[in-house]
């Protein structure tokens, strides 16, 4: 038996960055072998193990083959003759094709393995196990698929977009490219599972460049099939006077980047991605022209989120910002009666910790605007002054004292809309 760590933590090892999960492979043993070990098997059908100590995924070196469209269709062969070579052929890109021979230690009965911790000298001692150049390509930042066998998986273009999210200086090849559109227009995309899709678009948009996510997903066609209400963003106008990029898709590129320069969290980033949806051109029997494009972007919405199926902590917070992003930006110009009922729409005071995440979106999308990257939102400051006004607001005082004098129900709630009126026009 032989163990090799491979993937991802060999491509970040010889990058010089911190690894964040390990995968092995198993060479030359079987299902009950390694049950033997102590590793606990993962599905009935799948050759994949956990280490019972360590959690990390030690998998039967396998093979595959395209029996059905999607990533579903796939007959799995693992056995003791299959080699590291096959099992590193079915792989995606050559970065990821990459092995490094581990030593194997059968400890107490239990299986531990180990990897000279020095990348630089695995090469030179033999260790390295590159048959598809995933070396030379780390070298000269590029993507390149392993073989043809790169069509028959759809998860594929997801997964090459998001790495290029991670790796804002890598580029895809052409031929690379050319394959993933071929993968489009011969429909593979569309048999994507809704769950997938947002798992890898959720993955992309916590990395340090998601534009370039967007990026590749549009060059090879994909975004069009996957979020047409996004990839129809680009050739929209902006007013010219307020954003000089002019164009909406390029904007909203700018305003992802930096969501991710002010380290947002998932939920602000998926609400960047959606909060200009309405801009976008729809047929006027979905979605009519005058309705505006704040109520538009919210109607759009809610269906990308029910096809995707994207958490509601996410789509909660990115209809909020949806539909007031606009009323945010001018909030400056508002009285204290609109000031109010803003932030009664956005439901700030009893939820304020989701206000302050809708604020920082509306942030990133002012400084994600050519011009404007190093430019203050006062508006997020002023904002979070008043919301902790409003809560000083001793509401069940206001409404004790109402319910004692005879008011009820709505004549109670106008009550305490005066004072928070009040409390607003006292501060400004």
């Amino acid at each position: 038996m032989q163990v090799y760590l491979v993937g991802g933590a060999v491509r970040d090892a010889l990058l010089g960055l911190p690894i964040q999960d390990r995968d092995w492979v198993v060479v030359g043993s079987t299902p009950q072998a390694l049950t033997d070990l102590g590793l606990v098997p993962v599905g009935r059908d799948f050759p994949v193990f956990l280490h019972p100590q360590t959690h990390e995924e030690f998998a039967l070196a396998r093979t595959e083959r395209k029996t059905a469209p999607g990533y579903h269709g796939f007959v799995i062969h693992a056995a003791p003759e299959v080699s590291l070579l096959d099992d590193l052929a079915r792989r995606d890109i050559t970065i990821n094709s990459i092995a490094v021979s581990a030593d194997v230690v059968r400890a107490g009965g239990q299986l531990d393995v180990k990897v000279l911790e020095k990348p630089d000298r695995w090469q030179a001692l033999g260790l390295l196990v590159d048959p598809f150049g995933g070396v030379n390509d780390l070298a000269a930042r590029v993507f390149r698929h392993v073989g043809p066998a790169f069509r028959e998986d759809p998860v594929r273009i997801l997964r090459v977009a998001r790495l290029a999210a991670r790796f804002g200086d890598f580029t895809v090849l052409p031929d690379t490219l050319a394959m993933m559109r071929d993968m489009v227009e011969s429909g593979e995309v569309d048999h994507l599972v809704p769950e997938r899709v947002w798992q890898e678009l959720a993955r992309g948009l916590m990395e340090a460049t998601p534009s370039r996510m967007l990026t590749v997903l549009r060059d090879c066609g994909a975004l069009a099939r996957l979020l047409p209400e996004v990839d129809r963003l680009w050739g929209v106008p902006q007013r010219a006077d307020y954003h000089p990029e002019v164009d909406t898709g390029v904007h909203l590129l700018m305003v992802l980047d930096m969501s991710a320069r002010l380290q947002a969290s998932l939920p602000v980033r998926v609400a960047c991605l959606f909060h200009d949806l309405g801009k976008g051109t729809t047929p006027a029997d979905v979605l009519p022209r005058h309705i505006g494009h704040e109520l538009r972007s919210a109607r759009l919405l809610k269906g990308v989120c029910d096809r995707l199926r994207v958490p509601n902590e996410c789509r909660e917070l990115a209809d909020v910002v949806a539909r007031e992003h606009g009323n945010i930006h001018r909030s400056d110009g508002l009285g204290a009666a609109a000031l109010v009922r803003l932030f009664e729409r956005c439901d700030a005071i009893r939820k304020p910790q989701r206000m302050q995440a809708v604020l920082l979106a509306c942030e990133c999308d002012v400084r994600g605007r050519l011009g404007a990257t190093e430019q203050a939102y006062p508006q997020r400051t002023r904002l979070l002054e008043l919301l902790t006004v409003l809560q000083k607001v001793d509401t069940k005082t206001i409404a004790d004292d109402a319910m004692k004098a005879g008011a009820r129900g709505q004549k109670v709630g106008e009550l305490i809309c005066q004072a928070r009126v009040l409390a607003v026009q006292q501060y400004l």
